[in-house]
């Protein structure tokens, strides 16, 4: 089991889903993942924390106006624990060739959150526990287990993180980098492949499933989802 109470910071602590139909995407997941779900108030609207036996694993809300104005389709984001968002966000926008792209605010009850864009174009969010510390179980079926990101530029995005949150690699199997953080891995940057070129660089997370054949099919069969990209063996990670 992989229940947490707390992160250390620059970990990788939840993710969230911007849906532009929070009832139908609320709808596919508590069917294809066996979670759980319930709307809590967050300022003038709600969002929803999806839950696996009780325990937090994920949060869902829907596209800002401005996004999907923009045609910005629906798409997670991945969450990075930190002590300030805004001292976090703020230093991000100092260095070299990332910005803030959404200025810290606070979610009432839970935390604050800024999202940030690093040098090479991928956006990933900063929450600072107030208190929910993110995702109460990860790495097990039905939870969080790895967060990547497939960029155009692997050593700029490393440097850029390596200096904004200490983290540290190593080379993995596959020749991408394995994030370290605290002593644990922590997630991973590669290069993205031949069939992600055009799209934003952009973090890709990952859930545990009892078999992804299975998962695969029951979601293509049972709740209309389509395969992105083919099945294939990934190297084992741990959060």
């Amino acid at each position: 089991m992989g229940e947490r109470t707390r992160y250390e910071p620059g970990t990788f602590c939840w993710v969230g889903l911007a849906a532009s139909d929070p009832a139908a995407a609320t709808a596919f997941y508590t069917r294809l993942l066996g979670w759980q779900a319930e709307a809590l108030p967050a300022g003038e609207g709600t969002y929803t924390v999806l839950r696996r036996a009780g325990e937090d694993v994920a949060i869902l809300y829907r596209q800002t106006a401005q996004a999907r104005a923009a045609g910005a389709p629906p798409h997670w984001t991945s969450y990075i624990s930190v002590e300030d968002a805004g001292a976090a966000a703020a230093r991000a926008g100092e260095l070299g060739g990332a910005a803030v792209f959404r200025e810290p605010f606070d979610v009432p009850g839970a935390g604050r959150v800024a999202a940030i864009q690093d040098p090479t174009g991928a956006v990933v969010s900063l929450w600072q526990p107030r208190p929910r510390i993110g995702a109460t179980l990860v790495n097990d079926v039905g939870a969080l287990c790895w967060n990547e990101l497939a960029t155009t530029d692997a050593g700029r995005a490393k440097s850029f993180f390596g200096e904004l949150l200490g983290w540290q690699y190593q080379t993995s199997d596959t020749g991408g980098a394995m994030i370290t953080n605290a002593g644990r891995r922590n997630g991973s940057i590669r290069a993205q492949t031949g069939q992600e070129r055009g799209t934003p660089p952009h973090w890709l997370p990952y859930f545990t499933v009892e078999n992804a054949d299975d998962a695969a099919r029951h979601a293509a069969q049972a709740a209309g989802a389509r395969s992105c990209r083919p099945l294939k063996p990934a190297p084992g990670a741990s959060r």
